[in-house]
């Protein structure tokens, strides 16, 4: 029993060092947010009665998830059929898989987000090919709206949504796959009925991963959305530092947190931790 007891505090004791600092650079500057949503200008639940009634509040909350939505099906669709030959190709194969995964975590956000500029602009590369070969005569409004937006984001969001996905194949038993063959069923049968099922928690993981992160985006809107795709995150920075209206951003803030923590709270519950990883 001393001996359990003495595991406890050892462990206590070097966990301390991290929740201090989780308080300290999180916790603390959260509840100062709050304190600004419920006093600013004014004390009481003004700010709180503004999200509910504020046409453009609530006009960018839904606009963040749709694209939320959107930007989360097309990555998570997107990652399982890289992870797919990631998991199961061929070395090659796995190679290349592997390259395409990582090569994007060298590479900014900003720096990323410009390049699709570059690529989907009026005068960008896409439109200046597709009118030099007659396909088109106007460009095409490929930027500075949602289109751009979600493009921007399932870029920047594949390879976050691919580690889950792996973890939960990586767990399969190859003898089901097998059995499932050997009773006659065709290689797409046996994906969709037996495969794809069988990775379902390591879908949830990586759906409920995008969409967090989604939901908090803030350079690749800003800037391929051109202040015509204002989101969430984009509208608290307008409201703090250029309105200036802190009492409605912090007021967004804390909502959008707490938004946050639900949705965690479900990839907990329902997903294992180490399909996480």
């Amino acid at each position: 029993m001393r001996g359990v007891l003495s595991d406890r505090m050892g462990a206590a004791l070097l966990m301390a060092p991290l929740l201090l600092f989780l308080v300290l650079a999180y916790a603390w500057p959260f509840l100062g947010v709050v304190k600004w949503s419920f006093t600013l200008p004014t004390p009481g639940l003004g700010q709180y009665q503004a999200l509910l009634t504020d046409d453009l509040v609530q006009s960018v909350f839904i606009r963040t998830l749709r694209i939320a939505a959107i930007v989360t099906v097309a990555s998570v669709a997107a990652a399982y059929a890289i992870t797919v030959v990631w998991v199961r190709g061929s070395p090659a194969q796995r190679l290349v898989a592997e390259f395409c995964i990582l090569v994007p975590f060298w590479i900014s956000v900003l720096t990323r987000a410009f390049g699709w500029v570059a690529l989907l602009s009026n005068r960008g590369l896409i439109n200046t090919w597709l009118q030099s070969i007659g396909f088109i005569s106007e460009p095409l409004a490929l930027v500075r709206n949602e289109f751009g937006v979600i493009v921007g984001m399932t870029h920047f969001l594949i390879p976050f949504a691919v580690f889950p996905l792996a973890s939960a194949m990586r767990s399969l038993d190859d003898r089901v796959l097998l059995a499932a063959r050997g009773l006659g069923s065709s290689r797409m049968r046996t994906f969709w009925t037996v495969f794809v099922p069988m990775t379902r928690s390591g879908i949830i993981g990586s759906a409920l991963i995008v969409f967090v992160f989604s939901l908090g985006f803030f350079v690749t809107p800003a800037i391929l959305g051109g202040g015509r795709s204002v989101m969430i995150a984009e509208l608290i920075y307008l409201r703090i530092f250029q309105s200036p209206d802190w009492g409605l951003g912090a007021a967004i803030s804390v909502v959008l947190v707490l938004f946050v923590g639900a949705l965690m709270a479900l990839l907990f519950r329902y997903v294992r931790p180490k399909q996480l990883i």
